[in-house]
């Protein structure tokens, strides 16, 4: 048994900036399901957005944010945000050689899709990334209190005698020992949900854990129908390979057929660097009817070295940079849902906290803008860090009745993750309608994963089970959604219904039984 101040359940860049900026008489413990690299925060290409252009204002990039997010946004949060990014990335540039300079040594603003002015900061030109997480390891290494724990696989919060507040978590060790580790904050930092499909950007371990353990333990869960859907993957032989970034498009590529038809001319104004969920849903139109889409980089001068890591990846893969076409697909990217959370991090369970894009603040509304994650993972980090200093440092009081017997591991009649992930994708991926996502909510229940002792599976069925609560989760959430707004795009209700939907937002509380009231949820939507 372990008892800290901090207990963080993840290591991406939101955990990270939060845990540095704790003070010396906080101790911190970090729990990483594999490796303290191993998080989507590594692999992020695109960069960090602020207005930082001399041409550029909070108030521009404020409305491509709402717009991005189709005005779902929670417009405060968007203010805050947008308004401290330029002095939070400023900070970050003084502290240490990060990101990419230009010619007179001022910071290099790249764009990006859906932004009105160049406003994006790289480092390594496609390793932004990868630059800040080193940074941040960097610093964690100098400090003594903290303490990170790998190949720890987190599966249940523990909360005290009344339930009603959150004391620690449940995990299993890479032995497949049980240990409980405690902590007076307990902080999710586990990403998103992207391996719930077949094809993604998204890093093997993010697989919705997070979120499916603060629903368990009765944390409000919230936009879950919004999944962002990255529009270029590399694509071959039917697999998604690794991404290519938005910045790609930025810098001037364009999407062709074959034959060199640009397939977003007459589609949207901004073309190529439309929305998101526009140019993946234009990319998906032409993949199914058998065509496939090509990113045109020939007229990208010095792409190898613009685009180092895309290059390697290409290569890896087989694919030649100097022919001047790589094969695409979009692939599930973001969740603009997840824990419902206010500005700095604080769930609807007390002393459980969410942070990053396990995270719903209401920044990214219905469609995340580019660039603006890696930014609101920062900033929660350091306003987590700034309220957790401030508070009061009394112990956290265990009693005896907090310990549980060991148990053996059974196995349980579970669907393979690959069906999972294919069943997601064909029903609940980039295009839904009625019919098919209720034939995959009669799936799902059938397997009635919430009544599994988890203390008894492996970390593989634990994974399962994970998996299918948060995707019942957002098929339950598409279901109940009547139309198409930002990342969720319904076939049999293709526009958006203004009246009916406007910043209404779906709530799921396990404990509360909302997922399924009809009656309730329809509450949640009128507050």
């Amino acid at each position: 048994m372990t008892n800290d101040d901090v207990l963080i359940i993840g290591s991406g860049i939101a955990a990270l900036q939060l845990a540095v900026q704790l003070t010396d008489d906080v101790n911190v413990r970090i729990l990483t399901k594999e490796k303290l690299r191993t998080a989507n925060s590594y692999l992020a290409q695109g960069g960090i957005a602020a207005a930082l252009g001399a041409n550029d204002h909070p108030s521009k990039h404020i409305v491509d944010t709402l717009e991005a997010g189709r005005f779902h946004n929670n417009p405060d949060t968007v203010q805050q945000i947008i308004q401290a990014a330029p002095n939070l990335i400023q900070r970050i540039a003084q502290q240490g050689d990060i990101f990419d300079k230009d010619q007179a040594g001022e910071l290099y603003l790249g764009m990006e899709g859906a932004h009105s002015e160049k406003r994006i900061v790289h480092g390594g030109g496609d390793a932004t990334g990868k630059n800040v997480m080193e940074f941040l390891i960097s610093q964690l290494k100098q400090k003594k209190n903290i303490t990170v724990e790998e190949n720890v696989f987190a599966y249940e919060l523990l909360r005290n005698s009344d339930q009603k507040r959150c004391i620690g978590v449940k995990a299993k060790t890479s032995t497949g020992a049980i240990q409980r580790f405690y902590g007076k904050h307990v902080i999710i930092a586990t990403g998103g949900c992207g391996q719930l499909y077949t094809y993604t950007s998204n890093a093997p371990t993010v697989s919705g854990d997070g979120i499916a353990m603060a629903y368990l333990a009765g944390a409000d869960v919230v936009d879950m129908e919004f999944i962002q859907f990255h529009p270029t993957l590399l694509y071959i032989n039917g697999e998604t390979k690794g991404l290519i970034s938005e910045a790609v498009r930025g810098e001037g590529a364009t999407l062709v057929t074959e034959d060199g038809t640009q397939i977003m001319e007459g589609v949207h104004p901004l073309k190529d660097l439309g929305p998101r969920h526009v140019v993946s849903q234009r990319i998906y139109d032409f993949l199914k009817k058998g065509k496939q889409v090509y990113l045109d980089i020939s007229n990208i001068k010095e792409f190898r070295k613009r685009f180092p890591s895309i290059t390697s990846i290409c290569e890896d893969n087989g694919i030649r940079i100097s022919g001047g076409k790589i094969p695409v697909a979009p692939g599930s990217h973001f969740l603009m849902g997840g824990i419902k959370t206010d500005l700095i991090g604080r769930s609807s369970l007390d002393g459980l906290y969410a942070i990053g894009e396990a995270a719903c603040t209401g920044l990214h509304g219905a469609n995340r803008l580019a660039s603006n994650s890696l930014l609101e993972g920062l900033f929660q980090g350091e306003k987590l860090s700034q309220w957790i200093n401030e508070a009061s440092k009394e112990p956290l009081v265990l009693a005896q009745d907090y310990f549980y017997p060991p148990h053996k591991e059974e196995k349980f009649n579970l669907p393979t993750i690959e069906k999972i992930k294919a069943l997601m994708m064909e029903r609940v991926g980039i295009v839904r309608n009625k019919v098919n996502l209720k034939k995959q909510q009669a799936l799902l229940e059938q397997y009635q994963v919430e009544k599994i002792l988890l203390d008894t599976c492996s970390t593989q069925d634990m994974t399962k089970i994970f998996m299918l609560i948060t995707a019942s989760l957002i098929t339950e959430s598409a279901l109940i959604r009547t139309e198409s707004r930002g990342g969720h795009f319904r076939s049999d209700y293709p526009k958006e219904d203004q009246h009916s939907w406007l910043r209404k937002s779906i709530i799921h509380n396990y404990k509360q039984g909302m997922e399924k009231s009809d009656e309730q949820i329809e509450t949640a939507l009128a507050t």
